[in-house]
This record gives structure tokens, C-alpha cells and sequence, in this order.
């Protein structure tokens, strides 16, 4: 599975950056394809803290090359108290 492959790929790099990758999910929407990374952290993410994911995980993602497909990074925060 996809999601399985960029997780295995990116949580390490994540984790050192003092982030926690809480989910990733690779969908399509009409005809686009997104790759979402939802990040948390202690407090609140803010979207210098999305920016900042991006920017580390952006080359492992070129590199690695594992979505032949086009698609669409999206970096977004958890969502707070929505329990």
C-alpha cells in the first residue's frame, strides 16, 4: 500500500524534526491525486510547522520516487478537541 510505503519512508525524518506523522493518505478527487500528511507536535501546529514538514520531506519524496502517478502534497495539522 501506498500510504504503508511513504510512511515507512518519511516518519523517521519527521520524528527527528520534532513532529509526529499521525496520518497519510493518498487519494484521488476527480482527476487529481493528493497525498496528505496530517502532523501533530506538542501545542499547536501552526503553518510555518506545515511548511517546514514540506520542506524536509518534499526531496525523500523526489528521491524515492514510489507515486508514478501526478499528485498533490498536502501538509495540514491534527485537528484539535474535534473528539
Amino acid at each position: 500500500m501506498i500510504e504503508e510505503k511513504v510512511r515507512d519512508l518519511l516518519e523517521e525524518a519527521i520524528s527527528k524534526a520534532g513532529y509526529i506523522l499521525d496520518e497519510v493518505t493518498y487519494a484521488k478527487e476527480g482527476k487529481t491525486y493528493t497525498l496528505t500528511l496530517v502532523i501533530d507536535k506538542e501545542g499547536y501546529i501552526n503553518i510555518n510547522d506545515c511548511l517546514a514538514v514540506n520542506k524536509i520531506v518534499n526531496p525523500l519524496l523526489d528521491e524515492a520516487d514510489l507515486i508514478s502517478d501526478s499528485y498533490v502534497l498536502d501538509v495540514c495539522s491534527k485537528e484539535k478537541g474535534s473528539e
